[in-house]
């Protein structure tokens, strides 16, 4: 069972204000996609930032916070994350097939969240 409440104490430590929080990737997808999200600390507030290889933007919610998202708030942000449509102007179409796998240092829950979502899809 998972603990959907669980929250990290912080991302952040003395030296940092910038961290990878989760990495996803889509096997089944054609290029087999894989996107990177960051949490930033600026004056307080946590920022999210979603990244791939092909300078996507992503719509992603919430998009900030004051402090570290529960692990069912993670899921959410990673479930409906979109890609911006408006600012794909000359990017590469991006088609995210499939259930990401991934992994994280923050939500190590998500290994085995996304593990049996796949393979209850027959996936992996």
């Amino acid at each position: 069972m998972f603990d959907f409440k669980f929250q990290p104490e912080s991302y952040f430590t003395s030296e940092s204000n910038a961290v990878t929080l989760v990495r996803l990737h889509y096997p089944e997808s054609t290029w087999g996609e894989q996107i990177s999200i960051y949490a930033h600390l600026l004056e307080g507030k946590i920022t999210f930032e979603v990244i791939d290889f092909y300078g996507n933007e992503y719509s992603v919610y919430p998009s900030s916070t004051w402090e570290p998202l529960s692990f069912e708030d993670m899921i959410y942000l990673i479930e409906g994350m979109q890609v911006n449509q408006d600012a794909a102007e000359g990017n590469i179409p991006l088609v995210l097939d499939g259930i990401p796998e991934a992994e994280s240092e923050f939500y190590p829950e998500l290994i085995k969240y996304f593990d049996e979502k796949r393979k209850s899809f027959g996936l992996g």
